[in-house]
């Protein structure tokens, strides 16, 4: 009976008997365990898959595509300002995270991003077989406009530009010719402007480059419609360059004030404003004084002299006794031209004539003449307006409760002193200022009192992190729950030692057949501490690997085993 009883032993102890290829043993286990290894290994695989794909792609989406190199370097640039994430791929296509696909995009349109390419003059490089004349001539004007873009884009003042040329299409008629002409829009950085003279080069920039166009058919807008080609006058009654000349005053006025009343009544503690009537009205006025010689000594000049004289005479007639003496001519006239006339002298012989003379001078002296030209300057102050607000004082008890109260009418009359004198206060001009207190409104930042698991980071870590962590618990269920007890069952645990076996071996070679199969209970029970630890072995051995346990029985019924 011992012998009977020990061969059922070494077959459970034998690890030899046990298949030692892993596809063996793959094969001796049972469907079910088959089944949910294959099930584990396709989890896993589908989770490798979906991990790569997620990795690689992410939850991005195409904010903007067909993006040109231009465009694409200024979007880009601006997602990095903003700080958000983005994937730039081949085809002008830019990817950013899907919940803030409409976000970027209302950012970038108020950024005025993508501008969209400018086509210039490598628009006339593609050139079709059936390209009529008005579409040559169509693509030419279209290059034009872009490299004029392109150039006015250039300066440092001006973020964008659109130019339009109307270009007539010419007959052969001449008088019937149209002129062509421009129109320039620009949009103008923050807080830029433009001066004449820049505006004029714009106006000269387009009309060069146009032939036959006239700089007085350009008009150039700014990006608020207003024209400011125009060297006249602007729509608030100045030009560019005057309303900057009169915020250049405001300005610096506004500075005085503050830097004087700041260490004073301290930072934040004041607002102030000036409004400048500056006068550019240019005036010029010519006035012309004529005055006698001044002085009793002093000469006067002659400025010109003018002397007329005329003599009127009668020839005498023939009197007296004819003879010698009457026959004889009259004697010349000896009065001198200066001074009193001689005696007029009778005509010899008896003979009498009638004889007139006149004479007049005019003589004309100069006179003092005292020419004025007076041109009045530009940009004068006609009138100052200022305004001053004063923050009332703070003062804390001892309570430490912080109390305002007004700033005294002493104070403040000095602060209006002061105030004046850094202005140039002119009471005669017209100058005025106000200056009170009163207290300043501060704006409370209300701190919303949202729950931890409400706040939007939290919101979007847990959704950033929802995909990542079902797909890592869908591995650990595979691989705890299908792919491990397969792989313990095809590898059992290691056989116990020879000692334990020969115990074993002579417990059971002690119990005989009688009490094994008449015994009261059945299996005769050994004792406490050895039998209770071999039988969990053994109850282990056939839980944990039932398919070796199988074929460790099968070969001892068959006999195979000695």
């Amino acid at each position: 009976m011992d012998n009977a009883i020990s061969p059922p032993l070494t077959p459970l102890t034998d690890a030899s008997s046990v298949p030692a290829g892993l596809g063996t043993r793959l094969a001796a286990l049972p469907t079910r365990s088959k089944l949910g290894l294959g099930l584990g290994v396709a989890a896993l695989a589908g989770v490798v898959l979906a991990m790569s794909l997620w990795g690689s792609q992410g939850d991005f989406r195409p904010v903007f595509t067909g993006l040109s190199d231009k465009d694409g370097g200024a979007v880009i640039a601006q997602l990095a300002t903003m700080n958000v994430p983005y994937r730039n791929e081949p085809g002008g296509i830019i990817l950013v995270p899907a919940n803030q696909v409409y976000d970027v995009r209302m950012k970038l349109a108020s950024a005025g991003l993508p501008k969209g390419s400018t086509v210039g003059f490598e628009l006339m490089d593609k050139q079709s077989i059936g390209q009529t004349q008005f579409n040559e001539r169509l693509n030419f004007q279209r290059a034009l406009e872009g490299e004029l873009t392109r150039t006015i884009t250039a300066l440092a003042d001006v973020a964008d530009a659109r130019v339009h040329l109307a270009m007539p299409q010419q007959n052969g008629f001449f008088r019937e010719q149209q002129k062509p002409s421009a129109s320039v829009m620009l949009t103008l950085r923050g807080g830029r402007t433009l001066d004449r003279a820049q505006v004029a080069g714009i106006v000269h920039l387009v009309s060069a480059s146009v032939p036959e166009l006239n700089p007085k058919a350009v008009s150039v807008l700014d990006h608020t419609g207003a024209l400011i080609s125009n060297p006249g006058e602007s729509a608030g009654g100045l030009d560019s360059q005057q309303l900057q000349y009169k915020q250049q005053i405001e300005a610096n006025l506004n500075k005085r004030i503050y830097e004087l009343l700041e260490p004073v009544l301290g930072r934040d503690n004041l607002r102030a404003t000036v409004t400048a009537d500056v006068d550019f009205s240019q005036v010029e006025s010519t006035s012309e004084e004529f005055k006698p010689n001044q002085g009793a000594n002093a000469s006067a000049s002659v400025r010109s002299l003018q002397t007329n004289e005329a003599i009127n005479s009668t020839p005498p007639t023939a009197t007296g006794v004819p003879g010698a003496a009457t026959n004889q001519p009259p004697v010349p006239a000896t009065a001198p031209v200066n001074g009193q006339a001689a005696p007029l002298q009778t005509a010899q012989g008896g003979g009498s004539s009638n004889q007139s003379s006149r004479r007049e001078a005019v003589t004309n002296y100069e006179v003092d003449k005292t020419v004025r030209v007076t041109r009045n300057a530009t940009g004068t102050v006609r009138r100052l307006n200022a305004a001053v607000v004063v923050n009332h004082r703070s003062t804390t008890d001892p309570k430490g409760k912080v109390t305002t109260v007004p700033v005294s009418q002493d104070e403040l009359d000095k602060l209006t002193a002061l105030v004046k004198e850094t202005m140039g206060f002119n009471q005669e001009r017209g100058d005025s200022l106000k200056l009170i207190s009163a207290p300043f409104m501060l704006e409370k930042h209300e701190v919303a009192d949202v729950p931890v698991w409400k706040q939007p980071w939290l919101l979007e870590l847990l959704r950033s992190a929802l995909v990542p962590t079902a797909l890592v618990a869908v591995a650990l269920i595979a691989v705890f729950g299908m792919v491990r007890p397969a792989l313990r069952a095809a590898y059992p645990p290691p056989p116990a030692p020879e000692s334990e076996k020969s115990e074993a071996g002579g417990q059971l070679s002690e119990v005989s057949d009688d009490q094994l199969l008449l015994g009261p209970g059945g299996l005769p029970a050994l004792e406490a501490p050895l039998s209770n630890e071999k039988l969990e072995r053994a109850r282990l051995l056939a839980r944990e690997n039932p398919t070796a346990v199988a074929s460790i029985v099968r070969n001892w019924v068959n006999g195979e085993v000695a």
